[in-house]
């Protein structure tokens, strides 16, 4: 049984817990963290999500356990979903949406595609893109919206 913190309006942890799947209360919010990885060759690194998640194309994130900082649930979610150590990534913008907090990571690290091991209850498959394949991705409706959103956050951030 997994755990997730939850925090008031105000980003204070409230000292609560809900399991995973349980729906968020009123007033309450829950962390969720995104990391963008992009190598030397201007790619992103995408993970198309397995069906029962959505079935398409995202960056790596998820919400950090109960007890877990943003980043360590960051580094977490990495390493659990593709099988990936990454060291200080940089937290570029926080945002908040309906019940949820979300931290956005960048990294600049090179992956060798063949050494990632993925989560097979959470992806089906890896690649490197472009900023061009992943807006092809999003026109033809297999690019997940709220990441694409987020995917244009970095891109902003990265021309500053």
């Amino acid at each position: 049984m997994e755990y997730r913190d939850l925090y008031d309006k105000n980003r204070n942890l409230t000292g609560e817990k809900i399991l995973k799947d349980e729906p968020i209360p009123d007033n309450k919010y829950i962390l969720m963290v995104v990391i963008f990885i992009e190598n030397d060759n201007n790619q992103f690194l995408i993970q198309k999500r397995c069906s029962s998640k959505g079935g398409k194309w995202a960056t790596t994130g998820g919400h950090p356990k109960s007890g877990e900082t943003s980043i360590q649930g960051i580094i977490t979610e990495v390493q659990e979903e593709l099988g990936i150590i990454i060291q200080n990534p940089i937290l570029f913008k926080q945002a908040s949406g309906k019940n949820t907090f979300c931290d956005l990571y960048y990294i600049k690290q090179n992956i060798d595609i063949k050494n990632i091991k993925f989560q097979k209850e959470e992806v089906d498959d890896v690649k490197w893109a472009t900023i061009d394949e992943i807006n092809s991705l999003m026109q033809q409706n297999e690019f997940n919206k709220g990441h694409y959103m987020m995917f244009k956050d970095c891109l902003n951030y990265l021309k500053n």
